[in-house]
């Protein structure tokens, strides 16, 4: 078994770099699923690299080769000039460049913060625009890209409940009336025509703010690894995480600025109730495979079954 120094000097050493440059390497927490490592090296060049789970391990079925999603999302973000790691190499592992600074926390002033989620409004806005060629997960986890939004994103659903029962994951509501309810919003799908890139995971964790100037930046939006071909308004879920984006007005302002479209009609209420419903699912059924403490198992359901069923009264609201 080869142990994460070897590792790292045989994946710089494949990539075209010394691997006698390597200095340092220190595990980066925060992620889980993957194993993530920096490496550092003589030089001050600084690099991440990713390995995936043993394919025995257990996990949700979105979940298989999600770095070759992480890939298409950097790609992309190259494409948008949106500040993510670029790739440097890839295949059964992933090294990339580091970007600089931190996951955004709550040390922020009312005035850096509003001008932080301006800027991340006009990147998000640039991200989709890059366009795939069809809809669902590059990855192919759930099978090849479809040609229309509802039947990736239905076939997207079903596979979140049949995790949701295969692991007898606790929902607020049985998995059968769950997917009864979100069947009821598919027409409000025919609507999306276009594939856009979708990161699907831009909570704070995964937002850098550098501060290695006097004003704070964006230093890179990272960890692609959920992204997929869709509905850019999927985007709003996790960029107001248990929260309702339309409270961000600073967001919203910078998204429009930038061409992005950003209406709340009754079709994209829907919408936005069917993508917090599947994102809320996740997290409820990966507490099962990622075998995670009482306390987070506690806190998922006090903080994100709630939130499930208020999208779900939502969708019915909206469907009756």
């Amino acid at each position: 078994m080869v142990d994460s120094w070897e590792r790292a000097r045989q994946v710089l050493d494949a990539a075209g770099i010394s691997p006698e440059h390597l200095a340092h390497l220190r595990p980066l927490t925060g992620g889980t699923y993957n194993t993530v490592e920096e490496l550092l090296l003589t030089d001050g060049r600084r690099y991440v690299l990713k390995v995936p789970p043993a394919p025995t391990a257990p996990g949700l079925r979105h979940e298989n080769r999600l770095l070759v999603s992480e890939v298409e999302f950097y790609r992309g973000a190259a494409k948008a000039d949106v500040p993510a790691p670029r790739v440097v190499a890839d295949g059964e592992l992933l090294l990339m460049t580091a970007c600089p600074g931190e996951p955004w926390n709550g040390e922020l002033t009312d005035t850096e913060r509003t001008a932080l989620r301006t800027e991340l409004g006009r990147q998000v806005a640039r991200l989709h625009r890059v366009t795939g060629p069809a809809f669902g997960y590059p990855s192919g986890a759930l099978g090849p890209l479809a040609p229309d939004w509802r039947t990736a994103f239905t076939g997207m659903l079903d596979a979140v409940l049949d995790d949701a029962r295969r692991y007898r994951a606790v929902l607020p509501r049985p998995a059968d009336a769950v997917a009864s309810t979100l069947r009821a919003g598919g027409d409000a799908l025919d609507e999306v025509t276009v594939p856009c890139l979708v990161h699907f995971d831009l909570w704070p964790g995964n937002i850098l703010v550098d501060r290695a100037s006097s004003q704070a930046r964006i230093g890179g939006l990272i960890d692609g690894e959920r992204m997929f071909w869709g509905d850019p308004l999927a985007d709003f879920v996790s960029l107001a995480l248990l929260g309702d984006i339309r409270q961000d007005g600073a967001f919203l302002a910078g998204y429009r600025e930038a061409g992005g479209r950003a209406d709340f009609d009754a079709p994209a209420r829907l919408r936005l109730a069917l993508y917090r419903s599947y994102l809320y699912l996740i997290m409820l059924t990966e507490t099962v495979p990622r075998a995670v403490d009482a306390a987070q198992h506690r806190w998922v359901q006090d903080a994100v079954a709630p939130e499930l069923v208020a999208a779900l009264a939502e969708i019915e609201d909206l469907t009756s």
